[in-house]
């Protein structure tokens, strides 16, 4: 007979998925406070926006692996959508594909375009989006099992 907390929570594949998902927002979560606390980069109105839906991300997520919520995906693939969708715009204005300049990284402020926002040779902008769609994908996982 199956435990009765898979069937009212997530099952190993959804709980591994939400996990996967808190971990990457956490890390994602603690590196920026480190690149802005810690080195004292400060960050771009963009990255600010990309924060906005990072750090409840960690959160909510967190909460619902704790609680085995199998419909944190409810809350959590808006975010990593909205947090993806501002971190794709920036990485577009960043690589010169949107044929604009890059307002919000500008020499009188803080810019993304600086050899420090560059992490592994990849810029922050870049990593943002892939932190934001690996959530995404991860937390699509809850939600296709949610009937299950």
């Amino acid at each position: 007979m199956a435990d009765s907390s898979l069937q009212n929570g997530l099952g190993v594949r959804e709980n591994n998925a939400l996990f996967a998902a808190w971990l990457v927002a956490l890390f994602s979560t603690l590196s920026i406070l480190f690149i802005g606390e810690v080195l004292g980069q400060t960050p771009c109105i963009l990255c600010w926006f990309q924060r906005a839906f990072m750090f409840p991300l960690a959160i909510i997520l967190g909460v619902g692996l704790w609680y085995s919520d199998k419909n944190v995906w409810r809350y959590g693939l808006p975010l990593s959508l909205g947090g993806l969708a501002i971190a794709l715009y920036h990485t577009l204005l960043y690589f010169g594909i949107i044929p604009e300049a890059i307002q919000p990284c500008s020499d009188s402020g803080p810019s993304c375009t600086d050899q420090g926002m560059v992490i592994l040779g990849l810029p922050i902008p870049l990593l943002s989006v892939g932190a934001f769609l690996m959530i995404f994908v991860l937390l699509l996982q809850l939600y296709r099992g949610r009937n299950s």
